[in-house]
């Protein structure tokens, strides 16, 4: 890794970031759940730092708070940086914070070193990217490319609140949902910690990303009978968490098998297993298992899901249960990032002596639901140990500031080439 040029300052990067870390459930860092006073606290932070760097704040009516620098030339559609302040329950300091203040510090050195950009600079800190108390994620990203639809925003917390309420509880307007689209967006460009090992592993400095991936959740229950643990004898039962443990072993082998045929970014888990009536002495009626598929090739994605299909059914005639439901509950493609964005950030990654690599995202993000609306692209920054959403997530000031400093050269780019 080279030396980061002095426009970019790290140690005022690092200062930012710890200080909006400690916006903080002190019982559970680093916490600043989307919708709570923490969360507000935090913005009313960056707010301030915004301004003081020169930008002009406002929200949308989606409660995205978007920080903007004008450019010199009327009509140029803006560039657009950022990611999200909000956080999972005792989440990390960068994942999502990072690319907020990075983003800041592109502007600040620009400012510092007299360059007047042709297209304003928006920074985005979108609204609730963690999944939320609403049973959402990408509340803010959803509502820019118009996706938020009816449904999602009548969905409640455990307390009864609504979506639409709590947005407008945080300064957003639901009723005008419409005017947060946004009319026209050069390129949208999020830094991110790459919740990975591929950068720390190989000793890479940046990750060009190539696409995020898609994530299809399967639900499937089994049906067997509830015995008396002690009186039924083994070859007498229909034990449902046998059939359920097999598929478990299924998707654990089946996804290793996908991942070597180099098709690009897999993997599967098994996330969810409720076995009933969960009693000690009670042989297993009943088991539902919610299966996790993320590929990078949404073709790979179908045929594993039919793959599971076929053998979850085989499972249950050999286990001597019925297999009652084989769901779909959500899926959404993979999105591609927008590879004249990728050169820009892999040019100017090479332009400061930084190396690269390609690799996909297997996490979502907000630059998902941009890039239907805007080019957008990712860059990826390393991640100690590939921990994330822990409090032990970490990543170097050196880091930061590496890609900070490519961010800048590709805006500076992107602003003489995109017209």
């Amino acid at each position: 890794m080279t030396t980061t040029p002095l426009k970019i300052n790290q140690q005022r990067i690092w200062d930012d970031l710890m200080a909006l870390a400690a916006i903080t459930d002190p019982e559970h860092p680093h916490t600043r759940r989307s919708f709570s006073p923490l969360f507000l606290d935090g913005r009313a932070w960056l707010r301030q730092r915004f301004e003081e760097a020169g930008l002009k704040v406002r929200l949308d009516t989606a409660a995205n708070m978007i920080g903007r620098l004008e450019g010199s030339e009327a009509g140029a559609r803006p560039i657009m940086l950022g990611s999200h302040s909000d956080t999972v329950p005792s989440g990390g300091r960068f994942d999502g914070p990072a690319g907020i203040i990075t983003a800041l510090e592109v502007v600040r050195a620009m400012r510092e070193a007299g360059y007047v950009p042709r297209h304003p600079i928006e920074i985005v800190d979108f609204l609730a990217e963690e999944p939320s108390e609403y049973g959402i994620s990408c509340v803010g990203s959803r509502a820019m490319a118009g996706v938020l639809d009816d449904k999602m925003l009548a969905y409640t917390n455990p307390a009864g609140e609504r979506l639409d309420d709590a947005i407008r509880r945080v300064g957003g307007d639901p009723g005008r949902l419409n005017d947060a689209r946004h009319p026209g967006i050069a390129g949208f460009l999020e830094l991110h910690i790459e919740q990975g090992r591929v950068l720390q592993n190989n000793k890479i400095d940046l990750g060009l990303v190539t696409a995020i991936v898609g994530i299809t959740r399967i639900e499937v229950v089994f049906k067997g009978a509830a015995d008396h643990a002690g009186t039924t004898q083994m070859q007498d039962r229909q034990d449902a968490s046998l059939a359920a443990a097999q598929l478990i072993l299924f998707v654990a082998e089946q996804a290793r098998a996908f991942t070597e045929r180099g098709q690009g970014h897999f993997v599967a888990t098994t996330g969810v297993v409720d076995i009933k009536p969960n009693a000690a002495n009670v042989v297993p009626g009943e088991a539902r298992l919610i299966l996790d598929i993320r590929a990078e090739d949404p073709a790979v994605a179908v045929e594993f899901t039919a793959a599971l299909d076929r053998e979850s059914s085989r499972i249950a005639t050999a286990a001597h249960v019925k297999r009652p439901r084989f769901a779909t509950l959500s899926s959404t493609k993979p999105t591609i990032c927008d590879a004249h964005l990728r050169d820009l950030l892999g040019r100017g990654a090479t332009t400061l002596g930084y190396s690269t690599t390609s690799l996909a995202s297997g996490a979502g993000h907000d630059t998902a639901f941009v890039a239907r609306i805007a080019p957008a692209a990712m860059l990826f920054i390393p991640c100690k140990d590939g921990k994330s959403h822990t409090p032990e997530e970490w990543t170097e000031p050196e880091q930061l500031s590496a890609g900070a400093a490519t961010l800048y050269e590709a805006v500076r780019l992107l602003d003489g080439h995109n017209r």
